[in-house]
C-alpha cells in the first residue's frame, strides 16, 4: 500500500490540496495507516499559513521546524538519521518555495514509516505540524478533531447531552448540579447524584472523557444512567432524551446595591451579546444606575461578540479597535453603528492578568474613549487575531492573521520572540505586587508605546491594558480552603445536609433567596459536623507545626491558623448551598459577599468615575466653545 502510495508522486497530492482548499468535496483513500491524510494535513497546513499568516513567512523555516518536529517525536534512541531525509543539521539547504517544501515532507515522512513501521504516523503528523508552529506567535497551533469538537462546543455557546455539571470523585461521576431547564433537571437528577452505569454498562472508574463521550449526544438520542442517591440503597434509573444544552458565558447578573448592576462575563460566545442584554434589561428594570462590567479570567473569544456589547456603551461613530496585517482583507476597524443603550450609564470594568483578548477589546476602548473606570491588575497581554482553517481529518489549524488595536492605536500583545514557553511564564513571573509589576512594566517600555486617551490621559501599550486604579490581589492563603475544595468536604457537607434537611430548608428559604443571602447561618451542630468531616478526611490540628503543611495526604495543622480561617467554610459552605438549591448564578452572589475584596474595593471608585466624566465633559465642552 505505502510503495504503491509514494509511488503516485507529489502531483496527485498538490491536485488534491488545490479541489480541498477550493471546497470541493473531500476524498478518502482507504489507507490503513493514513499515509495519504497525513501528507494531505502538512500541505494544508502550510498553505494555510504562507497564503494567511499576518507576517511574511518561509516556506523554508516552517518546513525546518516541521522536520525538527518530526524528529524530536521519535523514541527509538538507536535510530539514525544522519545523512537520511530526516536529516536535521540543514548544512547548506535552502528551501525555495512551497512545493520543495512538500516533497523534502513527503520524502522523510515515506523514510520514517518504511524504516520504523511500528511508528503511529498520525501522531507523529501532528508533532510535525505542531513543530512547524515554533517560530510563530503562541496562538498559531494545532487542534486534533476531538478537541476541535469542544472547541465548537465552547464557542457555540450549546452542545447536545443530558445536562448535567459533573466531577468525578472516589471514581465515581458525581453530579454537581443538573442544568436548569435541561433534561436531566426536568426528570429531578440533583446534585449528590452518583451515576454508575450508563446503558447497562458500569461507569465507575470512568474519566473526564469517558464521560462526555457517552453521555453526550444528538438531540433525541436516549441514554439510560443508573444513579445511586444518598439515602437510598436502591438504584435509581433515568432513561434521558438529550436535548440542546445552553453553555452561558455570563456567570451571573445581579445588583450590588439598591443602584448598581453587576454582570460576570466570562468569555465571548455566539451567545453573548443576547445574554448581556437580557440581563442588563432585567437588570434595568430593578432600578440599575450604575454597573460594574466583571472581565477578570476572561479569556476573550469572539471578536464579534465583544464588540457588539461594547458598542452599547458609546454613541454611533465611536472607534472600537481596528485589526491590522500584511493581507489587505484581514484589515478592518470596528465602529459603533448606532447609539448604544447605555452610553450615559456610569460604568467601571474589572480586570486582572487573567483577562484577555476581548476582554482586553472592551477594556481597552472604555479606556481609550474615557468611557468609565478600568480597575484591578494588568491584563495578560494578547492581541492577536486567529482564524480557523479544517483540515482533511475534522481537526484544525488556528493562525493568526491580524492584530488588533485599541482605539488610541496601542497593541496590547505582549512579547513572545523568547519562545512558547518563556511566553506562558511570564503571567507566573510577575511580581504578586500589582503596583510593582505596573511600575516594572513602565520603566522598561519604550516611548513609542506611550500613548493618550481621547482627554489626552497616559496609557501603555506592548504588554496588556494597564487599569486607570490598581486594586491589589488577595494574597490570603487559607490551608483550609485549599484542604476543603482538594477532598470535596464542602460540597459532600452540604450534600448530606440536603438529604436530611431539603423539605425543612426549603419551606423556609426555597421562596426567599435574598434573605437566605443575608439571614442564613449555620447552626454549631452543623459546623462541628463540618470539621469532623475535615478531620475524617486528613485534617490533623496539631500544635507541634508552626506552619500547615502537606505530609501522606494529611493536613498538619496549627490551632492559631484553624481559628484565623474558621469563618471560611461557613461561608463557602454557604455559597455552595446555594448552587445546589438555585443555582450557579446563586453561588456567585453569596461567593462575592463573602469573599470578593477587589469588589468591595471596585464599590468605593464611584467618586472617581464621577469626576472622570466631569473632566472629560469639561473638555468637551471648552473644544466646543473653541470651535464657535
Amino acid at each position: 500500500m505505502i510503495k504503491r502510495f509514494f509511488a503516485s508522486g507529489l502531483t496527485t497530492l498538490l491536485v488534491l490540496s488545490a479541489l480541498w482548499l477550493f471546497g470541493f468535496d473531500k476524498v478518502f483513500v482507504s489507507d490503513e495507516n493514513n499515509h495519504e491524510q497525513n501528507l494531505q494535513k502538512y500541505i494544508q497546513t502550510q498553505r494555510w499559513i504562507l497564503n494567511n499568516y499576518v507576517d511574511e513567512v518561509e516556506a523554508d523555516q516552517l518546513f525546518k521546524d516541521s522536520l525538527r518536529g518530526l524528529v524530536k517525536a521519535i523514541d527509538d534512541t538507536t535510530f539514525s538519521i544522519d545523512g537520511t531525509p530526516l536529516d536535521t543539521t540543514f548544512t547548506d539547504l535552502k528551501i525555495s518555495d512551497f512545493r520543495e517544501s512538500a516533497l523534502r515532507f513527503e520524502r522523510a515522512y515515506s523514510y520514517l514509516s518504511q524504516n520504523l513501521p511500528d511508528l503511529d504516523m498520525n501522531k507523529m503528523t501532528e508533532k510535525a505540524l505542531k513543530g512547524m508552529f515554533t517560530s510563530l506567535d503562541p496562538y498559531t497551533d494545532y487542534i486534533d478533531p476531538r478537541q476541535s469538537e469542544r472547541v465548537r462546543e465552547n464557542f457555540a455557546g450549546r452542545f447536545q447531552g443530558i445536562g448535567v455539571q459533573f466531577d468525578i470523585i472516589a471514581d465515581s461521576i458525581t453530579v454537581i448540579s443538573a442544568i436548569s431547564g435541561g433534561p436531566s433537571d426536568q426528570l429531578g437528577i440533583r446534585s449528590g447524584d452518583r451515576i454508575i452505569s450508563i446503558d447497562g454498562d458500569d461507569a465507575v472508574g470512568f474519566s473526564q472523557e469517558d464521560v462526555l463521550n457517552t453521555l453526550r449526544g444528538p438531540k433525541g438520542s436516549k441514554v439510560r444512567v443508573g444513579i445511586i442517591r444518598p439515602g437510598r440503597s436502591n438504584v435509581l434509573n433515568f432513561d434521558i432524551t438529550r436535548d440542546d444544552i445552553p453553555l452561558y458565558t455570563i456567570d451571573t447578573s445581579y445588583m450590588l446595591d439598591d443602584k448598581t448592576g453587576y454582570i460576570k462575563v466570562n468569555r465571548f460566545a455566539e451567545t453573548t451579546y443576547d445574554e448581556f442584554m437580557e440581563a442588563m434589561e432585567k437588570l434595568t428594570d430593578l432600578g440599575m444606575e450604575q454597573l460594574v462590567l466583571d472581565m477578570r479570567y476572561n479569556p476573550g473569544g469572539f471578536l464579534e461578540q465583544a464588540v457588539r456589547m461594547t458598542s452599547e456603551f458609546f454613541p454611533r461613530g465611536t472607534k472600537l479597535v481596528s485589526t491590522q496585517s500584511r493581507h489587505s482583507r484581514f484589515n478592518s476597524e470596528y465602529n459603533t453603528r448606532s447609539n448604544g443603550k447605555y452610553q450615559e450609564l456610569p460604568l467601571i470594568v474589572m480586570i486582572n492578568e487573567g483577562s484577555a483578548s476581548g476582554s482586553e477589546i472592551v477594556a481597552g476602548a472604555v479606556q481609550d474613549n474615557d468611557r468609565g473606570l478600568v480597575v484591578g491588575r494588568r491584563t495578560f497581554g494578547k492581541g492577536l487575531v486567529q482564524q480557523q482553517y479544517e483540515l482533511v481529518d475534522e481537526s484544525f489549524i488556528r493562525v493568526t492573521i491580524s492584530r488588533y488595536y485599541t482605539p488610541s492605536g496601542r497593541l496590547i500583545q505582549k512579547p513572545f520572540h523568547q519562545g512558547r514557553e518563556e511566553y506562558s511564564l511570564e503571567i507566573v513571573n510577575r511580581d504578586r505586587d500589582a503596583s510593582s509589576d505596573v511600575e516594572n512594566f513602565i520603566s522598561d517600555l519604550p516611548d513609542s508605546l506611550v500613548y493618550e486617551t481621547k482627554s489626552g490621559r497616559t496609557v501603555y501599550g506592548g504588554g496588556g491594558i494597564v487599569p486607570d486604579h490598581i486594586i491589589q490581589a488577595d494574597t490570603a492563603r487559607s490551608y483550609v480552603l485549599g484542604f476543603m475544595r482538594q477532598h470535596n468536604v464542602g460540597f459532600d457537607f452540604v450534600r448530606n445536609f440536603l438529604d436530611e434537611n431539603q423539605e425543612e430548608f426549603n419551606a423556609e428559604w426555597q421562596d426567599d433567596f435574598e434573605r437566605f443571602r443575608t439571614d442564613f447561618s449555620w447552626s454549631d451542630k452543623h459546623i462541628d459536623q463540618f470539621w469532623t468531616k475535615m478531620k475524617d478526611a486528613g485534617m490533623v490540628v496539631t500544635d507541634t507545626v508552626e506552619t500547615a503543611n502537606y505530609e501522606d495526604d494529611k493536613l498538619y495543622i496549627h490551632p492559631d491558623q484553624i481559628e484565623n480561617d474558621r469563618w471560611i467554610p461557613p461561608a463557602h459552605t454557604k455559597a455552595e448551598l446555594a448552587r445546589q438549591i438555585w443555582s450557579t448564578n446563586k453561588f456567585y452572589i453569596i461567593y462575592n459577599d463573602a469573599f470578593d475584596t477587589t469588589l468591595k474595593q471596585t464599590m468605593t471608585l464611584w467618586d472617581e468615575v464621577r469626576r472622570l466624566k466631569a473632566y472629560v465633559d469639561e473638555l468637551q465642552s471648552g473644544s466646543s466653545t473653541a470651535g464657535r
